[in-house]
């Protein structure tokens, strides 16, 4: 099988999406990097061998020799980016969110529909191994009829990883409950198979907005902005990204289009760091006891009772290797992206599902932003709705 040639635009902090997608003889390599930060193109450079790097996402896009491209880009400039490549007949993969805006959403899914030019979108947590578990269980009827879902990230190193660069900043993310939280919002999607029609939101900026210690503009990240083990209280981070205007803690009430009811609740200064999902059918409920290798789902099915920590039925989440990305996620991912860029057909991930997501969590905001007002989810026009479910094929006349 010849490998497909990849083009990565960006190499921040998904530079790991292009080193995982990178596998010469194995289906794909990744041939040039367009990145314009010389220290990342370096970078680029280091963990890539034989990549090609430039400072211009244009020359990559319109270069003859690369199949396809991988959207690693900020949040914000995702649809720009990805409707050229759509234009130019380069297959995308486009990171989540994908973008900012419902808007902007709306206007990548129509011009891959207008194009028919293949879009995929990286929501690589329908790929890790609890989240299938969850929803296997789910499918097999081991809580009943799904009537509730509630969900707490709890982000512990969210001082390291979204309060000291672009993240932190609305006009690149609208905000942290839409940029992390449409992770939580899709998957939750998911396992209740309907969208949000409506929400409610509150939250504010409760810790990292009184530290004093910025950044100047334009002065780079240390070399220490990220430690397992330092930074801890979150009142003691450093070097802070200059502006800080989203919200750290969060908290959402979602009624979805079948009439389950949701919640989500998201916070960046935990001292741990993983996602706990709480499914309630008519008949049991299941819950995630950690998040990747080692951890537990637990269903309680059989009896009403008092607490038992002792479930009716216990199902370990499968281990994945050690330096598998996102809990194996990714290279599931990976191998979703390029089997459709060959073959097309449907896929696991969906960008009708992408984008709902991103207009949950951006009502949400509105909502959040204005007192906790509840605020209409506008749907998608069925006509791309349709394309998207037929995976991505046009309706013979």
């Amino acid at each position: 099988m010849t490998d497909l040639r990849l083009g990565a635009l960006g190499f921040g902090l998904r530079g790991s999406l292009a080193r995982v997608a990178h596998r010469p003889g194995r289906g794909s390599r990744v041939t040039v990097v367009a990145e314009h930060d010389p220290a990342q193109r370096d970078r680029a450079a280091d963990r890539i061998p034989g990549v090609r790097t430039v400072d211009d996402h244009h020359e990559v896009v319109d270069d003859p020799d690369v199949d396809a491209v991988l959207v690693l880009t900020p949040d914000h400039t995702h649809a720009d980016i990805a409707c050229r490549a759509l234009r130019a007949g380069k297959p995308v993969l486009v990171e989540k969110p994908l973008d900012i805006t419902i808007e902007r959403c709306d206007l990548i899914l129509r011009t891959a529909h207008e194009t028919g030019t293949r879009l995929y979108v990286g929501h690589n947590m329908r790929h890790m191994p609890v989240i299938r578990l969850m929803r296997d269980i789910i499918a097999r009827g081991g809580i009943g009829t799904v009537k509730t879902v509630w969900v707490r990230h709890f982000v512990g190193y969210g001082g390291d990883w979204y309060f000291k660069d672009w993240h932190a900043e609305r006009r690149c993310t609208t905000g942290l409950l839409l940029q992390k939280g449409a992770h939580d919002i899709d998957v939750l999607h998911w396992l209740a198979e309907g969208f949000t029609e409506r929400v409610q939101a509150l939250g504010g900026l409760m810790v990292y907005g009184d530290n004093p210690h910025r950044r100047a503009p334009g002065e780079p990240k240390t070399d220490d902005w990220y430690t397992k083990d330092g930074h801890w209280p979150a009142h003691t981070q450093r070097s802070l990204n200059p502006v800080i205007d989203v919200e750290d803690v969060s908290l959402v009430n979602m009624r979805l289009d079948n009439g389950v009811l949701a919640a989500y609740q998201q916070c960046h200064f935990t001292p741990d760091y993983w996602r706990n999902y709480t499914v309630i059918g008519d008949a049991g409920r299941l819950e995630n006891f950690g998040d990747g290798p080692g951890a537990v789902v637990k269903v309680w099915n059989s009896r009403r009772s008092g607490q038992r920590d002792r479930a009716d039925a216990e199902y370990p989440v499968p281990a994945v290797d050690e330096d598998a990305e996102h809990g194996g996620a990714d290279p599931l991912l990976i191998d979703e992206f390029l089997r459709f860029v060959r073959d097309g057909g449907r896929t696991d991930t969906s960008p009708v599902a992408a984008r709902m997501a991103v207009a949950a969590g951006f009502r949400a905001t509105q909502s959040l932003r204005d007192g906790g007002t509840p605020l209409d989810v506008p749907p998608l026009d069925p006509e791309l709705v349709a394309y998207f479910e037929r995976g991505q094929v046009r309706e013979e006349a």
